[in-house]
């Protein structure tokens, strides 16, 4: 497995789950993703870093102190060589601060926002860990999408944040898709989510490598999880979005040598 040691800023590097049952949640990615763990224990705020094939590839955390009541859900983590920056930037254009640059010991100096939309996501300053040490192998994160209501709020912001050239991938009307690049490449993406889904709140969904998306999405169920769009091909490999028990959502993507995420999910379905 090929080991990452950086990632450009602005770049999608870690996920992180927030639940409110980390035993539960634990014994689901178990299952689902094969992963081990390592307890970063109570001084760390009962952070917990998921393992693939020995290499940590996102974590498990309980909710911040004052938010204990929010839902389950996961979050993306984006690359900077600058966290006060990073975060003046995302103060400067609507964001809102709600967790402090704090020092994740041996790992990173982090700090955790919302966009202008109320979408979570959170800055990494390499400390130690450049972010997931695989990316695009089984267990690990290959692809972040932002599921948005109102891109005009939310692509301004973003662009300001990190300096993304836009390439809409869609029609900008039926399909709004935009791929978000930094040097030309393509790290993550934008999706209007339909206006039907009220009840859906604008989030980053991460995409996890899994060996076989079917097998994948049948321990999902059987581990108590829901299959919110099932199984479908996506520029040459198998995709389905599913949720955990308490309800957060991901995407599971079978891997291939090379996967191509920058097509827009059925998320009428969701």
């Amino acid at each position: 497995m090929p080991e990452r040691t950086g990632y450009p800023d602005g770049a999608p590097c870690w996920p992180e789950l927030t639940t409110s049952d980390l035993a539960l949640a634990t014994r689901f990615y178990q299952k689902v993703f094969g992963w081990s763990y390592r307890d970063l224990g109570s001084q760390v705020w009962g952070y917990k870093i998921c393992l693939a094939g020995g290499k940590p590839v996102a974590a498990l955390a309980p909710p911040p102190v004052g938010l204990e009541s929010g839902p389950s859900a996961w979050m993306t983590y984006f690359s900077t060589s600058d966290l006060e920056a990073s975060v003046v930037r995302a103060e400067a254009n609507d964001g809102k601060l709600i967790i402090l640059p704090t020092l994740l010991r041996g790992f990173a100096r982090i700090a955790v926002a919302v966009d202008p939309e109320g979408a979570p996501f959170g800055l990494w300053q390499a400390a130690g860990q450049p972010g997931c040490r695989l990316h695009s192998e089984p267990g690990a994160m290959c692809w972040s999408e932002l599921h948005a209501r109102n891109p005009k709020l939310v692509d301004p912001f973003y662009r300001a944040l990190f300096g993304y050239e836009a390439k809409q991938v869609g029609d900008g009307v039926e399909f709004d898709y935009v791929l978000w690049k930094i040097r030309h490449k393509a790290v993550c993406g934008r999706v209007r989510m339909p206006y039907e889904l009220e009840d859906l709140s604008p989030q980053w969904v991460t995409y996890l490598i899994v060996p076989d998306c079917e097998q994948s999405i049948d321990l999902v169920v059987r581990e108590g999880g829901r299959v919110l769009i099932g199984e479908y091909e996506l520029r040459g490999t198998r995709v389905a979005v599913v949720s955990d028990p308490q309800g957060a959502i991901f995407a599971v993507c079978q891997h291939t040598p090379a996967p191509h995420l920058t097509s827009p999910p059925p998320t009428q379905n969701l």
